[in-house]
């Protein structure tokens, strides 16, 4: 009975880290991730727009006052590499999509933060 047991315990666990792995390797839909994203708290005036053509166009600040950065955008599976350029610098990050629906999109960048964004609207 225990050897049946630990049959059980050991594929409930292999079957578990499997589902984990696909998750992790899953594509993210590229078409989901165009159009203006803000941050979820709504006190940091930012925005960020993915273009369809990998274009990026960051915005900080508001109207009149802005800061605006461009760059380009590449989508590698759940890998998300960003370039920007900025006063003549070149700022680059490689960001992962935790998670990506219609109306939200969680990234964690290289250091381990995560940060969450709301579709604009």
């Amino acid at each position: 009975m225990r050897v049946l047991l630990g049959c059980a315990a050991v594929l409930i666990l292999s079957c578990t880290a499997t589902s984990m792995q696909d998750k992790k390797d899953e594509t993210i839909d590229a078409k989901k991730l165009v159009g203006k994203w803000q941050p979820n708290d709504k006190k940091t005036p930012l925005t960020i727009e993915f273009a369809a053509d990998g274009k990026l166009t960051m915005t900080i600040g508001e109207a009149g006052k802005d800061i605006k950065m461009e760059g380009t955008y590449k989508l590698d599976g759940r890998k998300l590499d960003v370039q920007l350029k900025f006063m003549g610098e070149d700022i680059k990050e490689k960001l992962t999509i935790k998670k990506l629906t219609d109306d939200e999109l969680v990234t964690e960048d290289s250091k381990g933060k995560e940060e969450k964004l709301n579709r604009k609207k």
